[in-house]
């Protein structure tokens, strides 16, 4: 597999991060985790196959993570290059999400689900196995974010695999969800002091980390504050068990 990060930041702008949205290649397909507006322009910025794509990812509801997926649509129902696509887009993610996509259409009538390929909408059962894509298998756990987040640990035929937590609060069960993973992909919002419970700061994703022994941990949607401290520096305090990333936009990880 292949994960490149489109979005590491949140939803405050920021000059070098954009919002979530990440792109995985697996042997089967391509996997978009998350879609954020700015993902959408990010796909095309780094020359990915975004007419072939054959899955998406939602984790929850907030516009950083599934306000893009609208406009996406709209794109994909209009645009000359998906004329002749027959192959099914899959839309995975919690209960809620065909509502969600109801409510985008009923804004203005766009036609979202008259696409000139099938469209799949799957509202995927709590610790329950499916196939995001051929070989690729996925469980999703919920999170203490939102009623309906979801972290999704993600199987590939090889054996390899990835946990994406996107946006949580702080719970031990993470670690056991991510244990052993290839790769752990974790939201460090804040670097200390988190203002809110529903995120987490350096301490407890690092504290996830260490529970969970990944081979390799990304931080990523990081908040402005993470621009003005050293991220190497400040990681270092907590003597990290594996090599932990720094998430920016366009970086690119073999798993």
């Amino acid at each position: 597999m292949q994960l490149t990060i489109l979005g590491s930041g949140t939803t405050i702008p920021q000059p070098k991060r954009s919002s979530s949205g990440y792109w995985l290649e697996a042997s089967g397909g391509t996997v978009l985790l998350d879609c954020s507006a700015s993902a959408i322009h990010r796909i095309l910025e780094e020359d990915l196959d975004w007419v072939n794509l054959d899955s998406v990812w939602i984790s929850h509801f907030h516009l950083d993570h599934c306000g893009g997926l609208a406009p996406f649509l709209a794109g994909t129902k209009h645009a000359p290059q998906m004329k002749k696509r027959e192959k099914p887009l899959w839309i995975f993610g919690p209960k809620g999400l065909e509502e969600l996509i109801k409510k985008f259409d009923a804004v203005n009538n766009y036609k979202l689900f008259e696409q000139p390929f099938p469209l799949e909408i799957v509202e995927v059962e709590l610790l329950e196995e499916f196939e995001i894509v051929t070989g690729l298998k996925a469980v999703a756990m919920s999170t203490p974010h939102t009623d309906e987040s979801h972290a999704i640990h993600l199987r590939e035929a090889d054996d390899s695999t990835l946990v994406y937590t996107a946006d949580t609060g702080f719970t031990n069960l993470l670690a056991a969800f991510a244990r052993k993973v290839d790769l752990l992909v974790i939201e460090a919002s804040y670097v200390k002091a988190k203002p809110v419970e529903i995120h987490l700061e350096l301490a407890e994703a690092m504290h996830i980390i260490r529970k969970a022994e990944p081979e390799r941990a990304v931080l990523t949607h990081l908040y402005p504050e993470w621009d003005d401290v050293d991220f190497e520096e400040e990681v270092a305090k907590f003597s990290p068990p594996c090599d932990v990333i720094e998430a920016f936009d366009g970086l690119r990880i073999s798993i």
